[in-house]
């Protein structure tokens, strides 16, 4: 019991200091819904307007928007927010409807949840 004890007390620590702390070159791949070039250009500029953001790239066919950041700076969560408020819903951030609503028609994806509206590209 005493050995098990002391594995216990010396992993913590250890463990602990494995978390990745936040560095001027941080990565980050995330998944972003959209459709054509018209919302690569918004999702990227989006992206890019964060503060900390040095490089921006979505991929029209897989939605994933490749991301490399100061850490130090921002956080992919403050990146899927700004993403969010132009009308492109991420992970762990849903546009607001009016904003969606907002987009070209070619621009509105189908949403998690809804039923594809006459038209509407179907991906996934």
């Amino acid at each position: 019991m005493k050995s098990l004890f002391y594995v216990i007390l010396f992993c913590f620590p250890v463990l602990t200091f494995a978390q990745k702390e936040p560095t001027k070159t941080d990565k980050a791949l995330i998944e972003v819904l959209g459709n054509c070039k018209m919302c690569k250009s918004r999702i990227e500029k989006a992206a890019i307007g964060v503060k900390g953001v040095k490089y921006a790239s979505w991929d029209i066919q897989s939605g994933q928007l490749q991301l490399i950041y100061n850490g130090l700076k921002t956080n992919v969560d403050s990146i899927e927010k700004q993403i969010a408020a132009v009308g492109h819903d991420t992970e762990h951030h849903a546009a607001i409807e009016k904003v969606y609503d907002q987009l070209p028609a070619c621009c509105q994806y189908v949403r998690e949840g809804q039923d594809p509206k006459p038209g509407q590209i179907m991906k996934h």
